[in-house]
């Protein structure tokens, strides 16, 4: 049987890491004894094999462990991977500098030579250096990972003063409160959870929007937290919509009967939390007789990656002569550049979730980076073309990794003007 080309193109990189981070720890330490190097190496090889066996069962293993030994043990798994990945690329920078410096060699075989010296005793450092540096780069990751798990519950309010074209005077002060990918599934603290909402009602908004992605696959994930997120209210009401993994499409269902019925059971338990589901259709919300346009889409994406349930033509269908704020909740924000911007020129605020920011990355006033950005154009924070602006929440929650590094979970304010 022949294997797929992509599965061998993972197997051998991942051959690759391991032989790298290998011998980055044996550079690193063959100045010490014989006995600690090989009590090093093996407990190094230990933490290897359970890392690998984790990464292949901890869904099926671990989901009964209790909550902070799992936490820790996903936090480990995840940190020990990207070490190894931060040490096999040292040192294969290092084979490249060699490579290099082999290649110039040769070259200069061919010019006229000096007298000739060793360079060994350089080569050994600054192969000695670099494997140092792997382990301690790759042991500063690992170290960040294990303590990011301590912000997984760390809320950060957001605010944001946004103006909109012809918005309404009865509109202008308008409290909106946009939380988005809240992942029940995920959570292991309910006091945790019910201060993140606390603090948002602490702001008393007048309108709540939630943008998708309130289980991670079950619609039963959300039962143990449906009385807190039930003291989410506002005048103007909490209106909600989906996102992709609210469609169970990442469960390995019995029957599509009962994908169906999970589907179903997640929109009763919004409407039992008082939060109306927006189903690819809009409302118009009313102040001292004056209105503004609220649209909400199923998940779409650019992405075929990704489910395309949305459908912004039947949900706008009735606005088009109404001249009046329009505000889309839609879960994925690559939506906005593919078609809001070329076909809705009129709606004028998005507001999205779905990328986490990864849940790491660096983000303070004047500077923004995460890997996520290689993949999502906009990714986090507010994004303006001509006279509409898009807003991207990086979640309320966590999925995969239990924590978050630079990235803290998120609650926006936006007051309009």
């Amino acid at each position: 049987m022949r294997l797929p080309a992509g599965l061998l193109i993972s197997i051998g990189i991942f051959l690759l890491i391991e032989f790298y981070s290998f011998i980055a720890i044996q550079l690193a330490i063959r100045g010490a004894g014989r006995t600690a190097r090989f009590i090093i190496t093996g407990i190094y090889l230990l933490f290897s094999i359970v890392v690998w066996i984790g990464m292949f069962s901890f869904r099926s293993q671990f989901k009964n462990w209790p909550d902070t030994l799992r936490v820790i043990l996903i936090a480990f798994i995840m940190g020990f991977l990207v070490a190894k990945l931060i040490m096999a690329t040292f040192m294969l920078l290092d084979d490249l500098r060699r490579l290099f410096t082999w290649m110039f060699k040769q070259v200069s075989v061919l010019l006229p030579q000096g007298p000739e010296r060793s360079n060994t005793a350089l080569r050994i450092s600054r192969s000695t250096f670099m494997a140092n540096m792997a382990l301690l780069t790759g042991g500063l990751f690992l170290g960040a990972f294990m303590w990011g798990t301590s912000n997984r519950y760390r809320y950060r309010l957001k605010k944001v003063r946004l103006q909109l074209a012809h918005l309404p005077e009865a509109f202008r002060g308008l409290k909106i409160i946009h939380i988005s990918d809240i992942h029940a599934g995920s959570f292991d603290d309910q006091e945790a959870v019910a201060k993140g909402v606390a603090l948002i009602m602490e702001q008393q908004p007048d309108l709540i929007l939630f943008t998708g992605d309130l289980v991670n696959n079950l619609a039963t994930e959300i039962e143990p937290y449906k009385a807190i997120f039930s003291k989410l209210k506002a005048p103007m009401g909490v209106y909600s919509i989906l996102g992709n993994h609210d469609y169970g499409d990442y469960h390995a269902w019995p029957s599509a009967a009962e994908k169906s019925q999970n589907l179903e059971d997640l929109k009763q338990h919004q409407a039992d939390m008082g939060w109306r589901l927006l189903m690819n259709e809009h409302v118009l919300l009313q102040k001292e007789g004056q209105q503004i346009a609220l649209i909400g889409v199923e998940n779409w994406s650019a992405s075929a990656r990704f489910p395309r349930h949305g459908r912004l033509t039947a949900a706008y269908r009735g606005l088009e002569s109404l001249e009046i704020p329009k505000i889309l909740m839609s879960h994925d924000p690559s939506h906005w550049d593919a078609e809001v911007c070329k076909a809705y020129t009129d709606i004028d605020l998005t507001l999205s979730g779905h990328t986490h920011g990864m849940q790491f990355g660096i983000r303070i006033p004047w500077l923004q980076w995460s890997p996520v950005q290689y993949m999502y154009k906009q990714w986090a924070g507010l994004y303006t073309a001509a006279r509409q602006h898009l807003y991207v929440n990086v979640g309320y929650g966590f999925i995969g990794y239990p924590g978050r590094l630079g990235i803290l979970p998120e609650i926006t304010l936006i007051e309009l003007s």
